[in-house]
Order: structure tokens, then C-alpha cells, then sequence
């Protein structure tokens, strides 16, 4: 059987004063190039739907022509609200960028479809900004999915270092860590995974490729 991935990614542009964002296009890219090579089905949904904004700092330098390949499935995303069905869902895989701050810890949708999912022993995976559509979850209990289990996400120190830090909502790693998460920092921009269960998540752009492989790994199992 085919397995389905499904990747949600941001659409919000804007950050606090109009300054600039989206999606960080490696974090979606590197993961998508991934899921295509393990010949998986991948839907790729937002909140809004349609066109996902990229961050253009996430194009500066050298970027793979793979990676830039595949920002032609951003061009006509599926609206979250649409997706009546999360069982047909083997993964769930949420790709960073800071537009994710602004638009994915409040959807009640993406909350619903995230508990739906772990709950159902499906792999759920985040990385750098993506952990933020796990802040607002909780389970059927009503305990945060993230308490006491390791986590890694784009850590205050990046964060400072980016020095976009003044025009987030909150800080990731503090939210998660107030929501009882052990959240494990590595040095700066170094690749970082940490998996519990069928939680993955990877600290930072650095990571991506690592978390999707694991993805892959525990969908093969």
C-alpha cells in the first residue's frame, strides 16, 4: 500500500510591523524530494489554501534546482478546513519558516487533525518553526501532546541570532518548554532530531533531511 503523507504548511506572509515572511522552502523542499524518492503520496495543505508564500531568505545562496523544483506544489495548496478524512493520512509533516508562528498554533483544524492522528499511532513530524502547530494541541485527556516528551525546535538562541526575535508572538522553545516538554538543544545550526514514539521533530533548517529520513524509517516499519 501506497503510504500518504501529509504536509501542512504556513500562509501567512506578514509578521508583527509587516515585515516579511512565509514558508523556509529546504524545510518543505528537502522533506518533499524525500517523501517523492520513498514513492509516497504527499498532499500538501495550508490554512488558507492556495498559493503558500515562500520566505525569501530562504532563497539567498545556493539552493539545490531539486529543492527549487518543488515549490511548484505550493502553488495551489489544499485548505485545511477541506480535509474531511485524516485517516487516510499515514504521517503528518510540518515544515518550519517563521509564517508558521503567526497562523498554525491557534487552528483548531490542524489541532484536531494532529490529535486525530498521533492518537492513531500515525507519525507525526515537525521541524525548526513547524513545532508551532503543536503548541495549541492537546489529547483526548486534555494534557499538552508535547508534555513530557523530548523535543527539539528552533531554540531561543537561533532565534536571538536571527534577531527577528522582536517580531515573534512568543518564543518556540520557551512555549514548549512552559508546556512541559524536555526540550533538547544542540549548538546552533547543527542537525538535531529527537524522537518519542511517533513524535519526531529536528531543531532547524540543518535537520530536515534527518527528520524526514526518520519519517521514512518508521513508515517502513
Amino acid at each position: 500500500m501506497t503510504k500518504h503523507v501529509l504536509m501542512v504548511v504556513t500562509t501567512a506572509d506578514k509578521m508583527k510591523d509587516d515585515h516579511k515572511t512565509g514558508l523556509w522552502l529546504s524545510e518543505f523542499g528537502e522533506a518533499y524530494v524525500e517523501f517523492a524518492k520513498a514513492g509516497y503520496d504527499v498532499t500538501v495543505a495550508s490554512p488558507l489554501g492556495g498559493k503558500a508564500p515562500v520566505d525569501d531568505r530562504s532563497l539567498e545562496g545556493e539552493t539545490p534546482q531539486e529543492i527549487l523544483d518543488t515549490a511548484q506544489y505550493l502553488e495551489n495548496t489544499v485548505a485545511l478546513d477541506t480535509i474531511t478524512d485524516g485517516s487516510q493520512f499515514d504521517a503528518i509533516f510540518l515544515p518550519g519558516g517563521h509564517g508558521t508562528m503567526f497562523d498554525l498554533p491557534d487552528n483548531e483544524k490542524l489541532q484536531a487533525l494532529i490529535r486525530e492522528l498521533y492518537e492513531a499511532d500515525k507519525v507525526l513530524a515537525a521541524v525548526c518553526h513547524g513545532p508551532a502547530g503543536l503548541v495549541g494541541v492537546t489529547l483526548s485527556d486534555g494534557t499538552p501532546l508535547v508534555a513530557s516528551k523530548d523535543v527539539a525546535a528552533f531554540t531561543d538562541e537561533e532565534e536571538r541570532e536571527t534577531t527577528l526575535d522582536r517580531f515573534m508572538p512568543f518564543l518556540l522553545e520557551t512555549r514548549l518548554r512552559e508546556l512541559g516538554a524536555n526540550v533538547v538543544a544542540a549548538p546552533n545550526w547543527t542537525s538535531n532530531v529527537q524522537t518519542t514514539g511517533n513524535l519526531v521533530t529536528g531543531q532547524n533548517p540543518q535537520s530536515t533531511v534527518s527528520v524526514a529520513e526518520e519519517v521514512v524509517n518508521q513508515l517502513s516499519k
